[in-house]
């Protein structure tokens, strides 16, 4: 069954394109997903069919009407797996850049979820039908290190502890332009960006604090580029590309936060062709660390980058002899 939302656009308020207000006040719909009701007459302007355009001066009645949700359902897939770690309690994967880690809307299949129920007999249940042992998640396209477990009181131990900001999570990141200190940190509120609905952006009324430990690795001046190893203290959505992107040190590779639009400054032909084959971000999730739930042991894993993000590596350190 159809449900329906009604608004009224407040007096007090500055006019407004109608498709702006709808963005801010229905965040979970993306832009396209608007064009599309508005598209398909499913938005009403004092009861006759909107235009995205349309102005709102104060006191205009808009009407959403909003189609039932497909149902998503994870199924089992034989997906191959990189295995660092099983026992009875928990699984740690290494996941490669393009898999999505839940089923979600436009991922109903092919996900890390998907893969997981064909492998394990049991998943934790608390993250629901869709994230069965999910405790935390990395982007589609960031490669490396994941933890899921396998049973209830496992996935609150290690919930606590992500909590509580114990877990050691590194990353690996290449950024354009020259970093000039050797480490810092980055401490900002994360919310959801107030335009582009798939972005986030810092936000300090409405954000969560994020906070990000950087140090260099490696500076290349030839190709105005920098190899950051990142600690995360929290674990926002896209935390390291907004924190990188708003210094003004976007991640290569980035479509969506600025590093994709950065690849034409780069004079090298070689270095562009190799940065091209990247799927996405150069961003890898390299170290994870935690005390097992059942032993009681720090235990930690290291993962190496991906064919794709290691050729660049490889390249800029024999620029650099």
């Amino acid at each position: 069954m159809d449900h329906s939302h009604r608004l009224v656009f407040p007096e007090d308020r500055p006019a407004e394109r109608l498709d702006r207000y709808l963005a801010e006040c229905l965040p979970k719909l993306s832009r396209s997903q608007l064009k599309k009701l508005i598209d398909e007459g499913q938005i009403l302007l004092d009861q006759e069919p909107a235009k995205a355009s349309s102005k709102l001066r104060g006191g205009e009645l808009l009407e959403v009407t909003l189609p039932e949700p497909t149902p998503l359902e994870a199924r089992p897939e034989n997906i191959p797996l990189k295995i660092l770690f099983e026992d009875d309690q928990l699984i740690v994967i290494d996941k490669p850049a393009g898999m999505v880690v839940h089923p979600a809307a436009g991922h109903s299949a092919g996900t890390l979820v998907n893969a997981l129920l064909y492998h394990c007999d049991d998943l934790a249940g608390i993250g629901g039908e869709l994230r069965p042992g999910i405790v935390h998640r990395i982007d589609k396209d960031t490669s490396g290190l994941l933890v899921a477990t396998k049973n209830d009181i496992s996935h609150q131990h290690l919930a606590a502890q992500f909590k509580a900001h114990t877990v050691n999570r590194r990353y690996l990141a290449l950024v354009h332009g020259l970093l000039p200190q050797d480490s810092g940190r980055v401490d900002s509120s994360i919310g959801r960006h107030p335009t582009h609905r798939r972005k986030m952006s810092s936000d300090s009324r409405h954000g969560k604090r994020a906070v990000t430990h950087w140090q260099v690795l490696s500076r290349y001046p030839a190709d105005n580029l920098t190899l950051v190893e990142l600690r995360l203290e929290t674990g926002r959505t896209h935390q390291i590309r907004v924190h990188f992107s708003e210094m003004n040190f976007p991640l290569v590779g980035d479509p969506m936060y600025g590093g994709r639009g950065r690849l034409q400054s780069l004079a090298d032909q070689e270095l562009r062709r190799l940065i091209e084959r990247l799927p996405g971000q150069a961003l890898h999730a390299r170290l994870l660390g935690f005390i097992h739930p059942l032993s009681g042991a720090y235990r930690e894993w290291v993962s190496e980058p991906p064919a794709a993000f290691r050729a660049i590596l490889v390249y800029l350190d024999k620029k650099m002899l």
